[in-house]
């Protein structure tokens, strides 16, 4: 909560965007619990429990969370969206590619180095647009 709660006060002082501090620092620091879940399962072996945690939350925010947002007050889409959702489907590909190529089945280091690169990219461009 404070991450969250400080963050945006210093985002909103440089002069970001709402949008902007939506899709990186509160993002960031609500997702924040799911890391360290996820992390702490990977090190103990719990590959299942890691990866079901991130998909899990993805799909509970996207179908829950923005259902019942737009049942209490209407959401209205911006065109800008566009470019984040077609960034989250390329995500979404290269995560369903993962079982098919080297090593097979498995969440190397370099598909780890991937999504870091693509996050590292999308922070960037985020920054740009």
């Amino acid at each position: 909560d404070m991450v969250v709660d400080n963050a945006s006060l210093i985002a909103k002082a440089w002069g970001m965007s709402d949008t902007l501090v939506g899709l990186t620092i509160v993002a960031i620091g609500t997702s924040l619990p799911e890391f360290v879940t996820s992390v702490i399962a990977a090190t103990k072996g719990e590959s299942d429990l890691a990866l079901g945690n991130v998909i899990g939350s993805n799909i509970f925010n996207m179908l829950l969370i923005i259902g019942v947002s737009a049942l209490i007050s209407p959401i209205t889409y911006n065109l800008k969206y566009n470019l984040d959702m077609s960034i989250l489907v390329v995500a979404m590909l290269i995560l369903a590619l993962f079982p098919v190529i080297p090593p097979k089945n498995k969440m190397s280091r370099v598909n780890g180095v991937v999504y870091l690169a693509l996050y590292v990219g999308y922070l960037g461009l985020m920054f740009i647009v």
